[in-house]
């Protein structure tokens, strides 16, 4: 369902906007390179390597970077404890090439850990804060890391493990209640973040690095099985970086404006609510705001009455995540209390959203712009994106991809399917990683040549595009007829109680599967299973409809980058 949208827009075809984007000379220009054997097209003006993102983030002084309750980290403060740390990680010995396993929530120590690891050539490898000690233990003994970064919460998870991970050399722990012998105290090495500005002016590590240098692993949020750790290198990060800046200046193009120049007296601000382990995180968040002088405004955990507030205080100028957190917010029976009028972008990724919540975003923050995009580890954050009037026109669309990059349907032989079909989505381009850490069965089951096999079924259209469909081991046949649940997902998602929904396939003796649902209803509303059954009928072949819904009173559980974790709702059918 598209939506009223500007008289005359688009100005410019969006094939058309893209060659005036790249064209010699603009600032998207894109030359080729050859990258593991196949000659491959980058942005010409990306920053070669993160050591450079981190270089150009300092000329931003003392304009704030880092926001944590009340701690406030400037950019030159934030540079001087990466370099101190990086000082300090190679007195340790650490060199090109070697881990330095990041395991914390969000906190200014994170970014100050990550950075001061890529500044010395070492490969930053954050592991998710949301695992176990056992899962934990995984991630070290896997990566093989050297130096260990902890919070305190999750050291009293990984601490009793440690002694199985011969790897390890120092455990370095911050903010924690009382020494403990057998870590070292990160503050005792530079001090806590209101410590930092004292810090001396030292030189940045005198490190030689490579644009296509491992930079980072970050791990796969699969729910089943062991998770493999994706190799992201420097040129990985830097294309991304590029993305996000690409697609704001599309939205000009495709109305037909001039790209505004920057004004140095305005500062975005981002509200920050996924984990920086996350490569959102990392890598649509983090690097970004690093190399443009943003505000990164950090929370815990996602609360709507608190983001409201920073976004009161803090003047927040982008805000998203998953599309529940936009629906809480707009959905809260107090936001008219706080002033929200920064908002200039409103976007997520992760999970569908139906055409409704592209309109109350609309309707709600007149001045925002709405995005959706599709992305995974494997493809360094964001490979697709969606937003503004293109987003209006297509909301069910996650968005063509950047010019640098390359996707196309295939079918199970690995044959490339005309426009509109569904198949496999495949993709290639500067942003995709190289490979699984210690993994080559892995690696060679996921690569065709250049290509990543997403996994995901998806249709590009003839403009370019991308629809995703379901994941392939997601989709249910119910008695020899394919469901998609995310195609189940979206119907609920328009009935104007739904809030989050997910599908599952549950088994049935002669039919395979059957499709249930789990859904979340918004505050003050109500739908029976009746009801809502009845309106998926409205709209699909009655077989795709659950033939059981269950209600939760509160969000659905989802993974890091905002996915619901389907083997957590069986939980509701097994009563």
């Amino acid at each position: 369902m598209t939506q009223e949208l500007p008289a005359g827009w688009p100005a410019i075809p969006l094939a058309r906007a893209h060659e005036l984007l790249t064209a010699p000379g603009a600032p998207f220009e894109m030359s080729e390179v050859v990258i593991r054997g196949h000659r491959t097209r980058v942005w010409k003006n990306a920053p070669p390597t993160l050591r450079d993102v981190f270089i150009a983030g300092r000329t931003f002084g003392e304009r704030i970077f880092l926001v944590h309750e009340d701690e406030r980290v400037s950019f030159e403060t934030f540079a001087r404890a990466s370099i101190a740390l990086a000082h300090w990680l190679q007195a340790q010995g650490v060199g090109k090439g070697d881990r330095v396993a990041i395991v914390m929530r969000n906190l200014p120590e994170w970014p100050v850990s990550f950075f001061a690891s890529l500044l010395i050539g070492a490969i930053a490898t954050p592991l998710n804060g949301w695992w176990s000690g056992e899962e934990l233990l995984y991630g070290l003994q896997d990566s093989g890391a050297r130096i260990l970064i902890a919070d305190a919460e999750r050291y009293a998870r990984i601490g009793e493990h440690v002694a199985e991970c011969p790897a390890v050399e120092r455990v370095v722990v911050t903010r924690v209640d009382k020494a403990l012998p057998e870590v070292i105290a990160f503050e005792s090495i530079i001090g806590g973040p209101n410590d930092w500005a004292a810090l001396p002016d030292a030189p940045l590590p005198d490190v030689a690095l490579e644009a296509d240098d491992d930079a980072s692993i970050l791990y796969t949020s699969g729910t089943t099985g062991n998770s493999k750790g994706a190799i992201q290198t420097h040129r990985n990060s830097t294309c991304a970086i590029l993305a996000a800046q690409f697609a704001a200046a599309r939205n000009f193009i495709r109305r037909g404006e001039a790209i505004p120049a920057p004004d140095p007296n305005i500062q975005r601000a981002l509200l920050l609510a996924i984990p920086f382990f996350h490569t959102t995180g990392a890598h649509a968040v983090l690097c970004p705001a690093l190399a443009t002088g943003a505000k990164i405004v950090m929370m815990r955990r996602f609360e709507a009455v608190r983001a409201m507030q920073l976004i009161e205080r803090e003047r927040v100028t982008t805000a998203g995540g998953v599309p529940t957190i936009a629906w809480q917010i707009i959905e809260h029976p107090d936001r008219e209390k706080y002033d929200l009028s920064s908002l200039e972008v409103v976007s997520y990724g992760g999970a569908p959203a139906s055409s409704e919540l592209v309109r109350r975003i609309v309707e709600v923050f007149p001045k925002s712009a709405p995005g959706i995009g599709w992305g995974m580890t494997e493809t360094t954050s964001t490979f697709t994106s969606n937003s503004a009037e293109d987003y209006r026109n297509r909301p069910e669309s996650a968005g063509p991809c950047i010019p640098v990059c390359d996707m196309k349907i295939v079918n199970d032989d690995g044959v490339d399917l005309p426009a509109n079909a569904t198949g496999e989505l495949w993709v290639r381009g500067p942003d995709v990683v190289r490979g699984y850490w210690n993994k080559p069965e892995a690696t060679a089951k996921a690569f065709d040549g250049e290509w990543l096999k997403t996994g995901d079924l998806a249709r590009i259209d003839e403009e370019g595009f991308l629809y995703i469909v379901d994941r392939k081991k997601d989709m249910l046949i119910r008695g020899g007829e394919n469901i998609y649940c995310i195609e189940v997902e979206e119907v609920l998602y328009r009935h104007p109680a739904v809030m989050d929904a997910g599908v599952i396939g549950l088994p049935h003796r002669t039919l395979g599967e059957e499709p249930a649902a789990v859904v979340t209803l918004k505050a003050g509303m109500s739908a029976t299973e009746e009801e809502l059954r009845a309106f998926v009928c409205e709209h699909l072949a009655a077989f795709k409809a659950p033939v059981r819904i269950a209600f939760s009173d509160k969000p659905l559980p989802r993974n890091a980058p905002g996915k619901i974790m389907k083997p957590q709702l069986r939980a509701f059918f097994e009563q």
